[in-house]
Formats: C-alpha cells, sequence, structure tokens
C-alpha cells in the first residue's frame, strides 16, 4: 500500500479548516428571513441613542382607541425597540416589520427575537434577557402576575457565567437565520445583551454623549404601564400577550429592516411585497419621528412613502409628541409624552401638501381620533 505523501499546504489548510469542522461553525445560511431583511433594508445612518428601552411613557394610551375603531390584523409597521411588541400583542397582525435608520435596532431586534425563541414564558423571557437565572419550578411561573414576576428578577443577582453561556447559546440561533454578521456587530450584540445585565429592570433610554434622565420611564415603569382605563397593556402583561408575540416571532413574522422612513428603498419595498402576499398595513406607528423628518425637510419624501403602502381600510397611524410648550388635548398629567392616533386617509388629507405642512400643525391642526370613549371607558 503506497503511504500517502504530507502535503504541507494540504496540512495547513486541514489544519484551519479542522476547528471549524469540530465545532460546527461555518458560514451563515441565507434563509427565507435573511433574504426578506436584505430584501426591505437599504443603507443605515445614524441616531444619537442607543434605543434599548422606550421613553414614551404615554405609549399604551392609544389601546382603547384601536380596539373602538377595530384594528386587528393586516401588516403592521412601526419603529423602535420593544414598545412595538404590546402593539402587536393588541393587533395580532399577520406579518410585522420594525424599520429604523439604525443598524443597531435590527441587531436589537435579532436578540429579542432569540430569547423569544428559546424562551419557554415569560418569566424566561426576563431571566434570559436580564442574566438572571430563573427559579427551578419555571412552569408554575407562567401565570403569575407581571408584578410578581419583576419582583422575582430584582431579587435575584445576575450570574455572569450563566449569561456567558446563554448568551453564546442565542448568538447560535441568531447566526442560524442566516442573517450576514460582522465581528463589530456581533460586538454590538454582546454589548446591547450586557447592558440589559447590568442595569436590571432600571435600564433607561438614553442619547449619546448625555447623561441618563431620571426622569424617562425605567424598562419595570414601561412593562408595568396601563392604558387610560388602567388596564395593563404591555405585551408581557399577561401569558397570552406574550405568546401572541412569541408566535409571530417564532415564524419569522416580526422582520427588522434598516431603513429611513423618507428613504428611497425602505418603505416601498414593504409596500412592495405586501401588495405580492395580498396584504395590507392596520397600523404605522412612528413614535416622533415626524419631528426629525421635518427637520430635515424629508417629510415630503415620507408623505409618498406612506402613500404607496397598502392600506387597510382601518388603517391608522400611530405618533408620540414631545413638548414643553404645546398643550395637546391628548396629554395626560404625569406622563412625558402624548400619543395620537390618526385615520390613514386623515393623514393623506391633511399633508396632500407637505410644503405646506409644518410639524406643529400636523399634530395640532390635523384632525385625530379621540382616545378615550364618551364617558372615559372603552370596557
Amino acid at each position: 500500500m503506497t503511504p500517502l505523501r504530507r502535503n504541507p499546504v494540504r496540512l495547513r489548510a486541514l489544519a484551519l479548516l479542522l476547528p471549524l469542522v469540530l465545532t460546527g461553525a461555518q458560514a451563515p445560511r441565507a434563509t427565507d428571513f435573511s433574504r426578506l431583511v436584505e430584501r426591505l433594508s437599504e443603507a443605515g445612518g445614524y441616531f444619537d441613542s442607543d434605543n434599548l428601552v422606550s421613553n414614551e411613557t404615554s405609549y399604551l394610551h392609544v389601546l382603547g382607541a384601536l380596539r373602538r375603531e377595530g384594528v386587528k390584523g393586516g401588516a403592521y409597521l412601526g419603529v423602535g425597540p420593544e414598545q412595538s411588541f404590546s402593539y402587536l400583542a393588541e393587533v395580532e397582525p399577520e406579518v410585522a416589520f420594525i424599520v429604523d435608520v439604525r443598524r443597531d435596532n435590527l441587531l436589537l431586534h435579532l436578540l429579542f427575537k432569540s430569547i423569544f425563541s428559546e424562551a419557554g414564558n415569560r418569566l424566561e423571557y426576563l431571566s434570559l434577557l436580564y442574566g438572571r437565572p430563573p427559579p427551578p419550578d419555571l412552569d408554575a411561573w407562567a401565570d403569575r402576575p407581571l408584578d410578581v414576576l419583576l419582583l422575582y428578577i430584582d431579587a435575584v443577582k445576575p450570574d455572569s457565567a450563566w449569561h456567558d453561556r446563554n448568551h453564546a447559546r442565542l448568538m447560535a440561533r441568531v447566526a442560524r437565520w442566516g442573517v450576514p454578521l460582522s465581528e463589530s456587530d456581533r460586538s454590538v450584540l454582546r454589548g446591547f445583551h450586557d447592558e440589559f445585565v447590568a442595569s436590571g429592570l432600571e435600564m433607561r433610554f438614553r442619547s449619546r454623549g448625555r447623561p441618563v434622565r431620571l426622569s424617562y420611564p425605567s424598562a419595570r415603569q414601561l412593562y408595568l404601564a396601563t392604558d387610560l382605563e388602567g388596564r395593563p397593556g404591555s405585551y408581557l402583561a399577561t401569558e397570552a400577550r406574550w405568546r401572541t408575540v412569541q408566535a409571530l416571532q417564532r415564524r419569522d413574522l416580526v422582520v427588522p429592516v434598516v431603513g429611513d422612513l423618507s428613504g428611497p428603498k425602505a418603505i416601498r419595498a414593504i409596500g412592495t411585497y405586501l401588495r405580492e402576499q395580498g396584504q395590507s398595513v392596520s397600523v404605522f406607528y412612528l413614535s416622533n419621528v415626524e419631528f426629525y423628518l421635518f427637520r430635515g425637510e424629508s417629510f415630503g419624501a415620507f408623505v409618498e412613502n406612506v402613500r404607496a403602502l397598502p392600506a387597510h381600510p382601518s388603517g391608522t397611524l400611530i405618533r408620540s409628541v414631545f413638548s414643553r410648550t404645546m398643550m395637546l388635548p391628548q396629554w395626560v398629567p404625569g406622563h412625558l409624552s402624548a400619543q395620537l392616533i390618526q385615520r390613514w386617509e386623515d393623514f393623506l388629507g391633511f399633508a396632500r401638501d407637505p410644503a405646506a405642512t409644518t410639524y406643529w400643525g400636523l399634530i395640532g391642526e390635523a384632525p385625530h381620533l379621540p382616545l378615550q370613549a364618551p364617558g372615559g371607558d372603552d370596557r
């Protein structure tokens, strides 16, 4: 039997490949999810916040109006981190797109998606996000009130070794979805996850280069927020609401997209995709992005993007307003922000001439739906 010749080049190549074979590491394989993310996304931009949690204390104040208007199903478009999940739990859309100019927001949503995929219930979700080991009788906690779950997370100290193991497991799941990630992306993901662990439920919105404002709500306050009738409404308020979002995430129906709402590609590409699927937009949650679009003189392009979307007959827009000078009927004492809800056709009618539209005119003069029914009770 002739002995094999030693080939130094081939041996070096095998030495480099062996660790990959042993660990199962490989280049990410494109999936339908990753292809859709790539198809819809455009070049990223900059915004001066990490935006890991919202600063909108009023974000649930529109839930009663959504119920009265019968806004259910369809496609959801939104921006930002977790607050969209609470709207998903209420509207129960067929598909959702979370659009943000920052690529970092796409990375954050990949982290959320991985935790939804791994967790068996709300407490395990919170444990994985905040690096606190869950109790041994985890299943027994499924239907306990949210405030009890949060007390558990508060009481348990972070476990760095447990967090390290779980972060690696979550990132392996992210890799299977096939979204290409650079080493910088992985570092950002690790930094985000570590920040949740370090801050715990006191995590607050922060802007880069400026100290944290204690007037901004903590993650705990956002989770425990209520609608205007005093009913808990966050996606973590009940196991059923959380499972509504989990089902969408596990079926790859919450799609993070890098895009400018006034940009040339993302919103229009979503519109094209929805038409192909025979779907239409029921909710477009804007936060206060329009304020920045007016500042950047791109509001007109945004209006044309909205006009290009297929709208559901009950299609609505939700916006958040921050102002120290303009008092709106929607302001609720004790809140930093106010929520406004507007019918799709009312928005396009009021903004038919974007050049003649101002931000404060859009906020104060355009027709908006009342947040509460006459008598103030939506039950």
